[in-house]
């Protein structure tokens, strides 16, 4: 029995991962019934509902009629970052929960508006942060909780892609921190357990780089517990891809973990106390401690579901999202002045 109906803003290209994982997904399969399609070009909306089979979905290009008219629970919201302040206020003055692609915001003024919104109209907002609900990120969580590394110092990413997308990335400004690096603070955030409190960041565009703006970022933060994270990364980056997830090293008061962001671990610790090398000796990572939260997409869009109907928050709700927003505008506003930055939400 299909439980919500909903709403899809924006029909492009990341579009179908939402539709696939809606229609496909054993966590998701029949739960959700899309009633209404919207998008500036209606005829992308109508290419979307012929591809999925959404034949009885509404089309338009006026998001507030079409809430107006199908009266769903929930809405999708897959536009692009400069209208996600829109389309979240208006989805939730019409009564709907709200599910927004990344990042939450274009600032954390708007973030913080949204967070005020949704606690206004009693509704749920959160954000796809699909790249936190992967096996990889769950197992390294679930072994830093067990405590297994010792005391967490220091987590390092680096994250090299050349990646060719063409469209709207490729004008945005600070491309790499706003709209992909999020994911990797976002995992950071969540593997450690811990809160940012500053960042010193040096953003580049390297030359021969087909974006207009900021495609390389170095940017060093500290957390909570005097916990260090590095990451380095670039989208334009040829020659040697790192995993989407970046290329990962903890390292804790008794080892260190390696992760190549796919299905490589290599996880030791000191079995010895004498030697100018200690002794060493491979340790399990251990599974994910729920299977379920390790399908990306399909995760979220769960996890979502079942906080609304169990009434509690769901694990990316925007208001505690946007601290993985902060990170990212004071690693802008750090690149922006040359100085270290605090991060406040």
């Amino acid at each position: 029995m299909v439980a919500f109906t909903a709403v899809l803003a924006g029909c492009g290209g990341m579009s179908r991962g939402w539709l696939n994982a809606l229609a496909e997904h054993p966590l998701l399969k029949g739960r959700v019934r899309i009633v209404g399609l919207v998008d500036l070009d209606p005829a992308t909306a109508q290419a979307r509902a012929a591809e999925f089979g959404l034949l009885d979905a509404a089309i338009g290009a006026d998001l507030d009629e079409m809430l107006a008219r199908t009266k769903p629970d929930l809405l999708f919201d897959v536009v692009v970052p400069g209208a996600r302040a829109d389309v979240v206020a208006t989805g939730l003055r019409h009564g709907c929960h709200v599910l927004s692609e990344k990042p939450m915001a274009a600032s954390i003024e708007q973030g913080r508006a949204m967070i005020a919104q949704a606690a206004a109209a009693g509704r749920v907002h959160a954000i796809v942060q699909n790249r936190r609900f992967i096996a990889g990120v769950r197992r390294i969580r679930r072994l830093l909780e067990e405590g297994a590394l010792g005391r967490l110092t220091a987590l390092h990413c680096d994250f090299f892609v050349g990646a060719h997308f063409g469209g709207f990335r490729e004008d945005m400004d600070h491309v790499l921190l706003l709209d992909m690096a999020i994911h990797t603070l976002d995992a950071a955030r969540f593997m450690s357990g811990r809160a940012p409190r500053a960042v010193y960041c040096l953003e580049t565009n390297p030359a021969g780089s087909w974006y207009r703006h900021g495609a390389a970022a170095n940017a060093i933060f500290e957390f909570e517990d005097d916990i260090v994270f590095n990451y380095r990364g670039s989208w334009a980056a040829e020659g040697a891809n790192t995993s989407w997830e970046s290329a990962w090293r903890l390292v804790g008061t008794r080892g260190t973990l390696l992760w190549d962001g796919a299905d490589t671990f290599q996880a030791r610790i000191v079995a010895g106390d004498t030697g100018f090398f200690r002794d060493l000796e491979d340790i399990e990572v251990p599974a994910p401690a729920d299977a379920d939260q390790t399908h990306g997409h399909a995760s979220v869009i769960a996890d979502f579901l079942a906080a609304i109907e169990s009434g509690r928050p769901p694990e990316t709700a925007s208001n505690d999202n946007i601290k993985s927003l902060a990170m990212v505008f004071a690693a802008i506003e750090s690149a922006r002045t040359g100085r270290r930055v605090s991060i406040a939400v």
